[in-house]
């Protein structure tokens, strides 16, 4: 018997009597009336494999509807039928989600229920809006309508949702969890990692294979929010509502998601050691992030410290009221964060800038390639993406391997997916700084980068500083706007980015504005990444950060 998949979801809202085809006003007119709608019923799908596969998608439907308007009681579901990600034919690109339900009343009246999601695939869509959205048409036996609305998945219904999720027929614990993340990744694989963090990635050698169970965050579900720029890129914000302490923004390095701060190998992240200190946490996945779809696309730094911080920034103090966040920036999002403030961000009230600073010392190695403006080269080759992930059924990825083999370290490792990141960035961490569960999950926080902002790293590498795309001197003029409290957190024996370089920063702010809000503290027997996934990290790492974003309160008078 194959392994199927079975969920329970609730959606709700309001719907209207009043004769109109337009849902929007239907919703509007139900809200003043005060007429609800709502169900919860159970999807089920026989096989996993066929839902995925087969182009109608279909799911059985059971469950209840309540509609006050037509029946005092329950409505009972006496058969339905649901369709997953199905081709929409009004948007070539466009999928939608489809529910047909035949309800029966206590007084034997009956209705009928159709309700879809429309699903967009163009830029700028925003997922979670789109996959929790029905736009609802309730029927009597004739066809005649009685009324349209639109019903919501609710973050709360939708964290109840993914813990009714089960495999029906799987013969045993892995074949459930396979069956699962097929339905996931296909459905709403990054939704799903985000809220559900039921199974990481399979293997860096085997996509196909069982993905790893993970453990329950110490932390309250989740909510998701989608920012757009400027230029009409979506970005999300990830919050895990903590105390009173107020925001903070987390944001990683290029190349990697938000998991690299959530990763669950270790006892404690940074974001659980943060929600418990009494912090609202919010995960930032910026245009770089391999989360998202933008990481696919060509951009430049420049575009990550003029566009995505101050939306991040603007998004996170309009839903929480705060006048003002604080952030923390690892690695290219420590730089873009530093050169968001001296273009002139508003709204940060202090930061916590991680290994790197405004001054790019790097490693031989990565100032050969600034030299070589390497680039430039890739894109003479016609070179878009550079990627981490390793396959072994691909015969250019083990050619690749085999050369990254020779590339001079003082790690030994046998990890095809660290020799890329080796021959990409450098050495990112200290193998020693890691249990094995984090660095058999390393794959999962690593992703694709584009070339063009490969590029416009090099190129600061080769001039030493902070530069536009172009090599333009825009920043470093600038450090006078740059007056909030920052600490320069970094490690030891960073090899990639060396510690020079952030004191060059902290020293330049400081000769422009005062010694009085900057602070710069080293991580002994640390180097870079290993200060926020080491295996020690939680006693060696998070409560320096927790003692520098307090001691900025303290300087602020907000303590």
């Amino acid at each position: 018997m194959a392994a199927g998949i079975k969920f329970t979801e609730t959606m709700r809202g309001f719907f209207s009597a009043e004769p109109t085809e337009d849902f929007k006003k239907a919703d509007e007119a139900g809200r003043k009336a005060g007429t609800r709608l709502e169900f919860t019923v159970t999807i089920v799908a026989d096989s996993a494999d066929e839902l995925v596969s087969d182009p109608a998608h279909f799911g059985r439907i059971t469950g209840t509807v309540s509609a006050p308007l037509v029946s005092p009681a329950l409505l009972e579901v006496t058969s339905g039928e649901f369709h997953l990600l199905v081709k929409d034919p009004e948007r070539p690109r466009g999928r939608r989600m489809t529910y047909d339900m035949a309800l029966r009343a206590t007084d034997g009246q009956t209705y009928a229920l159709h309700g879809y999601k429309v699903i967009h695939n163009e830029a700028g869509a925003d997922t979670w809006a789109d996959t929790t959205t029905l736009f609802t048409t309730l029927t009597k036996a004739d066809g005649s309508v009685v009324g349209r609305g639109i019903l919501h998945v609710e973050p709360q219904d939708f964290a109840k949702q993914l813990t009714s999720m089960s495999a029906p027929g799987a013969s045993n614990p892995i074949e459930a969890l396979g069956a699962l993340a097929k339905f996931g990744f296909f459905f709403a694989g990054e939704l799903f990692d985000v809220y559900g963090l039921v199974a990481g990635r399979a293997t860096e050698l085997n996509p196909k294979g069982a993905p790893r169970e993970k453990r329950p965050l110490k932390m309250d579900t989740p909510t998701v929010h989608s920012v757009h720029t400027t230029d009409g890129v979506e970005l999300r914000l990830t919050r895990y509502r903590g105390g009173s302490k107020g925001p903070v923004v987390l944001a990683p390095g290029i190349g990697t998601s938000t998991l690299a701060y959530t990763i669950d190998t270790v006892d404690t992240n940074l974001p659980e050691f943060l929600y418990a200190d009494g912090y609202d946490v919010w995960l930032f996945d910026y245009r770089a992030s391999p989360a998202l779809a933008s990481a696919r696309t060509q951009f430049t730094l420049d575009d990550i410290a003029t566009k995505d911080f101050p939306a991040a920034v603007a998004k996170v103090r309009e839903i929480t009221g705060a006048p003002d966040v604080q952030v923390i920036g690892h690695c290219v999002g420590s730089l873009t964060f530093l050169m968001a403030m001296v273009a002139g961000l508003e709204g940060v009230r202090s930061g916590i800038a991680s290994q790197f600073g405004l001054f790019p010392d790097s490693s031989f190695l990565n100032r050969i390639k600034g030299r070589l403006d390497l680039g430039t080269l890739l894109e003479t080759f016609g070179v878009e993406s550079l990627t981490t992930d390793f396959r072994a059924d691909s015969g250019a990825d083990r050619f690749i391997d085999q050369v990254l083999r020779l590339f001079p370290t003082g790690e030994s490792c046998d990890s095809a997916v660290c020799r890329r990141i080796l021959g990409i960035y450098g050495e990112v961490f200290k193998h020693t700084q890691l249990n094995e569960a984090t660095h058999r999950a390393v794959h999962e926080m690593f992703g694709v980068t584009n070339v063009t902002s490969f590029k416009h790293l090099t190129r600061m590498i080769r001039e030493g500083h902070a530069v536009d795309a172009k090599g333009n001197d825009v920043y470093m003029p600038n450090l006078k706007k740059l007056t909030a409290p920052v600490t320069f957190l970094h490690g030891e024996d960073n090899k990639i980015l060396f510690p020079s370089g952030t004191e060059k920063t902290f020293r330049a702010l400081c000769d422009a504005n005062g010694p009085e809000r900057y602070s710069r503290i080293t991580i002994p027997g640390y180097a870079h990444m290993d200060c926020f996934i080491g295996k020690n990290a939680a006693k060696d790492v998070y409560p320096v950060i927790r003692s520098a974003l307090h001691g900025h309160d303290v300087m602020l008078g907000r303590a």
